[in-house]
């Protein structure tokens, strides 16, 4: 250790330095070199060239008191620190023993609840009888000890520590200390200081940005809040740096491959700048629930300057469009280095990226595929779909929609703040879609009260098992008085499948069966009712089932191909029908939400009793253009004494390369009479 000089040593103020909690006493007098002496309330951890300070105890204290100049020499028989070895490049043990080897960062990482090393070189050899040192750990600008943000580590027995410490070895002048961080402690990057203990004071070191720790949550240790016994899933879910994202239709799932890039250079430093950019408690850091809630906030730029702005209007010119992103790292790091918010993201972006987030700080995560994902707009539980009197979408007064596919995230953790059994997988999603708590966010919810219909608990679950569970309801609007009528009811169409990677596999994983119950299933039955008890609103109306039946063949549809639309009518009654349709195409976003109108068509059928017809060979089509995919959607509503609709079928083509562009729907709606 070099020798400092007296330049090196400053006077504390009062006025200067921040009050910490002291180690060892309330009252201290800082001795300079010079012999100087102030009273002084402890020393500042903020002022970097506070080196080496000497304390003296005296009671009462005399503001005229003075020094003798020898006064240093008489400290010469206690320990003096030279060094202190961190043990932290990746070949040595800590970054091994904690799997923390792969991030590219200098400092030393380690996960809490696990025991760390390090080395202290004092100037002779420590005799454990005589003497006493500690090592300090600091986090934030005002450190406290009944906080948590300063912990003064002790190695001997009598002394009481939030971190157990103890001597590992002691060879010669070098004393190896373990340090077993709290489970619960806070996470972040913690700064390091090594306390001499003497009768005349404290021998402090100065601070030195080399020898500050990351502490990260453990999903190793048991104790940890975000423990994953499952070595395989937590192996894919913390330590996998590279994924699959999948996207589509659930007959047709593609693929997207990300690289999460926990480790890469810079991210766990933009990780913990985006708490604080939040202004997050630094005593809040180490709940996971807290930190996952708040970093879904966090992640979007509606309200609070995050990471990234959404956009899904198609037009990216002050931006990077989102198919364009591979990776997460480019993001977080432009994101930490311009502190703005980064251009442009839908739903997959914002998966990957809290994907990452979440990986770096140590909680297992995984991004999650919702094929027809309702977003319920006005929180009563259920997709609402109002058709004006000639059968068409109201647009103006239908609020609701079903997009395509969502991605969301799940990360692992304990719920104490839930009943027992509610911990485990967690739904968090960056997506800004509806505010909860005032901010765009939302989660984290137990998949498991989600599957079991226990909406009242925190955070967000009503709207989660909207997502995956809400019946479609069609209602035919009365233009006289406004009234609304029930006319088809689809309980299956949401939510039909949810997958994930297979851990250790480049495989999709289906875990439809986490969040719901098979359909029609007794159980199904049971969640439903119980769903209801916290405000689910079902519907009850049954319309009878129509005698014409419509079937829409699948076809498969190249990019840029033109295509016959078919449509085949089966009527199974005993009496003629007469059936008078449009045919009306719009460009459809992924999300659900409507463009502008490319077709329209108007066709009439006669349907003898009990046979079938197929309308298209007349040659009506039309052409799918290059920047477009196809979603197909019918619907049939038979007059008879009131509308009542038949069956809904949608299917959809391949989408161009690994591009999610707008959609074109067909709405094909048929009015049937008799003859």
């Amino acid at each position: 250790m070099t020798t400092e000089s007296n330049s090196d040593v400053k006077r504390a103020h009062p006025s200067k330095s921040r009050p910490i909690p002291q180690l060892f006493t309330e009252t201290e007098v800082e001795i300079t070199a010079q012999g100087h002496m102030e009273k002084t309330q402890g020393p500042s951890y903020d002022d970097k060239s506070a080196s080496l300070s000497l304390f003296l105890f005296i009671i009462p204290l005399s503001p005229h008191l003075s020094l003798p100049r020898s006064l240093p020499t008489l400290l010469s028989e206690f320990l003096d620190i030279w060094n202190v070895n961190m043990l932290r490049n990746p070949d040595e043990v800590n970054k091994r023993q904690h799997t923390t080897h792969l991030y590219a960062n200098n400092h030393l990482i380690v996960r809490r609840g696990q025991e760390f090393q390090l080395k202290v070189t004092f100037d002779r050899p420590y005799k454990p009888s005589d003497d006493q040192f500690a090592v300090e750990f600091v986090i934030g600008c005002s450190p406290q000890f009944s906080k948590g943000t300063y912990i003064p580590v002790s190695v001997a027995s009598d002394r009481q520590s939030p971190w157990a410490g103890r001597v590992v070895d002691s060879t010669g002048d070098v004393v190896t200390v373990g340090i077993t961080p709290a489970p619960d402690c806070i996470v972040g990057k913690w700064r390091t200081y090594v306390a001499v203990v003497t009768p005349y004071g404290i021998r402090r070191t100065r601070q030195d940005e080399s020898r500050d720790v990351y502490i990260l949550f453990n999903p190793w240790v048991a104790a940890d809040s975000v423990f994953l016994d499952d070595g395989n899933e937590r192996e894919e879910c913390v330590l996998n740096e590279v994924g699959v994202i999948y996207h589509g239709a659930y007959d047709d799932v593609s693929e997207r491959p990300w690289n999460f890039g926990q480790f890469d250079y810079g991210v766990l430093d933009a990780c913990l700048f985006i708490m604080d950019k939040a202004a997050m408690p630094i005593t809040n850091r180490g709940d996971p629930i807290k930190v996952a809630r708040i970093a879904s906030a966090m992640l979007n730029s509606r309200d609070d300057d995050g990471v990234l702005v959404g956009n899904w209007s198609g037009d990216y010119t002050y931006g990077v469009a989102p198919t364009s992103w591979t990776g997460s790292t480019e993001i977080l790091l432009n994101y930490s280095s311009s502190k703005m918010p980064v251009c442009y993201a839908q739903c997959w972006v914002y998966a990957a990226v809290f994907n990452t987030f979440l990986r770096c700080l140590g909680i297992p995560a995984r991004v999650v595929t919702n094929f027809f994902s309702s977003h319920d707009n006005d929180g009563n539980l259920k997709t609402d779909i109002i058709l004006d009197e000639n059968g068409r979408i109201d647009k103006q007064r239908t609020k609701d929609s079903i997009w395509n596919y969502h991605c969301w995230n799940e990360c692992y953790m304990s719920r104490p703040d839930l009943p027992q059994g509610f911990g485990g997988w967690q739904v968090v999603d960056a997506t800004p879609q509806e505010t909860s708590d005032g901010m765009y966010r939302c989660g984290p919810a137990s998949v498991h009260a989600i599957k079991h219909g226990q909406i009242c608990f925190p955070f967000d679950a009503p709207f989660v098992f909207a997502e995956v569970n809400s019946d479609v309801v069609f209602y035919s609007r009365n233009p006289r008085d406004g009234t609304l009528e029930p006319v088809k009811v689809n309980s299956s169409h949401v939510g039909r499948m949810v997958v994930t990677k297979a851990p250790g596999q480049d495989a999709r994983r289906d875990i439809t069966d986490q969040y719901k119950f098979p359909e029609g299933s007794p159980e199904e039955r049971t969640v439903l009712e119980k769903a209801e008890e916290y405000g689910c609103q079902r519907e009850k109306a049954t319309p009878p089932e129509a005698d014409v039946e419509l079937d829409m063949p699948l076809i498969e549809v190249r990019v840029g191909d033109d295509f016959e639309l078919k449509l085949e009518f089966n009527n199974k009654s005993d009496q003629a029908r007469t059936g008078e349709m449009y045919v009306s195409g719009n460009v459809v976003y992924y999300t659900g939400v409507t463009s502008s109108e490319f077709l329209f068509k108007t066709p009439k059928v006669i349907l003898d009793p009990m046979k079938g017809w197929q309308v298209g060979e007349e040659g009506w089509w039309v052409l799918v253009r290059s920047i477009f995919y196809l979603l197909v959607a019918s619907q049939l509503l038979t007059h008879v004494s009131k509308a009542r609709p038949n069956k809904i079928h949608e299917n959809e083509s391949k989408t161009q390369g690994d591009k999610a562009y707008p959609k074109k729907v067909m709405s094909v709606c048929p009015q049937l009479r008799r003859k």
